[in-house]
């Protein structure tokens, strides 16, 4: 058997092994994810973060990154990131532990989808009313719009100096390449049954009528905002209008307007739980198992597997362009 029989022999076997180990990684999170059932969180993942002396616990769930559901099974080569299926889960499991006596939402994030934002504005009032538990939120860098969102009805916001908050308000954007298709000669044929019904479309331009329509819904979006923010921090609506221009604050700035109970970090948060809650309670954090898939997954990114992948995320981002959403988002 000569050289290129061999190599071409070696290639068989290196590809037979790449798609057993495939398969083999594919049984195995099938297998992890019935042992752990529909709940993503056990005792396993909890990490201790201050040791108490007394029965029960506090628990912090970290949000970071924007607020969006990309799905709840990133997929294998999925980037890691925000999980909204996981944190709502791992909400849910901390109002139902009876040891957990206070949850702190860890906040870094720009603000996300609308519909998003709203549920975990609502598993909080739950948290609250239902199992009596109260919510504190620690603001990181930034927790901007969105942010701020799943903030107002939070027993207490305590905010960095140098935090990014505010940029209260809705935004809904869309890419027009109107000039670009003119300039290159190409002609879009649409065909409706209503005459709204490419509202906001990406190969032509707005009309007033249009943008009418549009304006009402993110009026209506932000009057809720403004309602959420008046409710949960005690303030008149009007008071809210004043400050809700869609600027941005630092937590200083935030705390002087009345956006923020206090400033302070993750400790200063833990610490003021604690007191109020008036035990030295152990304090824990949810946190992901590692697994073989997600270090492969956290890998694979830098990895150009497939030629075609920056084709399919240039076709991804164009999708997404053409179906705007409502937003809570700070877009710097």
């Amino acid at each position: 058997m000569n050289g290129k029989r061999w190599m071409a022999l070696g290639a068989v076997v290196v590809l037979v092994g790449v798609a057993i180990f495939m398969n083999f990684l594919s049984f195995a999170q099938n297998a992890l994810q019935e042992i752990q059932g529909t709940s993503s969180v056990t005792a396993g993942h909890e990490e201790i973060v201050e040791v108490g002396t007394a029965s029960g616990k506090i628990v912090v769930i970290e949000l970071d990154g924007v607020i969006q559901d990309t799905g709840g099974n990133p997929g294998f080569f999925a980037v890691d990131g925000y999980n909204h299926e996981k944190f709502l889960e791992q909400m849910d499991t901390a109002a139902k532990d009876s040891a957990v006596k206070g949850i702190i939402l860890d906040v870094n994030t720009p603000g996300g989808g609308v519909v998003e934002s709203a549920e975990i504005y609502e598993r909080i009032l739950k948290i609250q009313d239902e199992y009596e538990k109260p919510v504190y939120i620690s603001m990181g860098n930034m927790a901007a719009s969105g942010g701020y969102y799943i903030a107002a009805p939070a027993n207490k916001i305590y905010a960095n100096n140098q935090t990014i908050t505010g940029s209260i308000g809705v935004i809904m954007e869309s890419i027009n390449i109107a000039g670009l298709a003119e300039q290159f000669g190409i002609e879009v044929n649409t065909i409706k049954s209503g005459e709204f019904k490419d509202i906001m479309s990406s190969t032509r331009e707005m009309t007033d009528e249009e943008r009418e329509i549009l304006q009402s819904i993110i009026d209506e979006s932000f009057d809720e905002f403004v309602r959420i923010i008046a409710e949960g921090r005690d303030m008149s609506e009007q008071e809210v209008r004043e400050i809700a221009d869609g600027r941005i604050y630092t937590g200083k700035q935030a705390f002087e307007l009345g956006l923020v109970d206090e400033l302070g970090n993750l400790e200063t948060v833990i610490a003021g739980l604690k007191e109020e809650l008036g035990q030295d309670y152990t304090v824990v954090k949810y946190s992901h198992t590692t697994q073989l898939t997600d270090l492969l997954r956290i890998a694979a990114p830098k990895i150009n597997l497939n030629p075609e992948h920056e084709a399919a995320a240039m076709l991804q981002f164009l999708q997404e362009q053409r179906t705007p959403t409502l937003k809570y988002l700070y877009a710097e």
